[in-house]
């Protein structure tokens, strides 16, 4: 059978490929993420896209690449409102949240909580709010890939475990220092929704055999990231119970 894997291109962006050749995109922020060495009119086939919520460094290129490859996309209702006023036909978009399991392109994905928000400017001024969205993505090959929808820490990620047995995960640990100024507000942010050590703790609950630290974009200059790995190596040390870190650079491919 052939391997699923996948490809990271910065901050929360993945695509991933199951074990049938599907390919899938997950929060593809792409075009407008420095340091990534992909831009999306170079995907050569989508098949599905899977957008967490609406935050600009996630919903990212959700519309172009959803035009130009006439894929569908999976998303929670205010994604949908904004794709739809962009005109992305409603016939393409499978809205959906927690619980509400679905199979899109033959790909099926479990929405579970997220502690988190979304919002976003439609074209003609308002805002859109709606609830934003973990997912667990089945790979094929007993790969089930969680991405964490930039939620913050909550003790029901055990149950997310018990019910959905996650087995590879991007967990959010860090701040994308490079495009922090793009959105200029009084004082600073100290912690990203998860700081390193919340991540260590939401890793070992969702039961993860492989951890993807992600929200950063240069893992050589993120303090974040580099506390994360010590904190995870002291856990390894300690003999507690905890899957293996894998960074991975914006570009790069991982094999499952």
């Amino acid at each position: 059978m052939p391997t699923a894997k996948l490809r990271f291109f910065g901050v929360a962006a993945y695509e991933l490929i199951d074990t049938t050749g599907r390919r899938i995109l997950v929060d593809p922020f792409l075009d407008d993420c420095p340091g990534n060495p992909v831009k999306s009119d170079e995907l050569e086939k989508v098949d599905v896209i899977v957008v967490s919520h609406a935050a600009i460094d996630h919903l990212g290129d959700t519309e172009k690449i959803a035009k130009r490859h006439g894929c569908p996309v999976i998303c929670g209702g205010e994604v949908k409102a904004y794709l739809m006023a962009k005109g992305v036909p409603a016939l393409q978009i499978r809205a959906t949240t927690w619980g509400i399991k679905v199979r899109v392109a033959g790909v099926e994905v479990q929405p579970v909580e997220c502690h988190h928000w979304s919002q976003i400017r439609m074209p003609d001024g308002a805002f859109a709010s709606g609830v934003p969205m973990a997912f667990v993505i089945e790979l094929g090959g007993g790969h089930r890939f969680y991405h964490y929808g930039d939620t913050a820490l909550f003790s029901d990620m055990k149950l997310q475990a018990e019910l959905y047995r996650p087995t590879i995960g991007a967990i959010g640990i860090a701040n994308p220092q490079e495009i922090l100024g793009r959105f200029p507000a009084p004082g600073e942010m100290l912690t990203s929704e998860l700081s390193p050590r919340e991540g260590i703790l939401a890793a070992q609950w969702l039961g993860l055999k492989t951890i993807l630290p992600c929200h950063y974009i240069n893992p050589d200059e993120n303090a974040d990231l580099a506390e994360f790995q010590k904190l995870h190596a002291a856990a390894k040390a300690r003999g507690d119970l905890i899957g293996e870190s894998v960074v991975l650079r914006p570009g790069d491919w991982l094999d499952l």
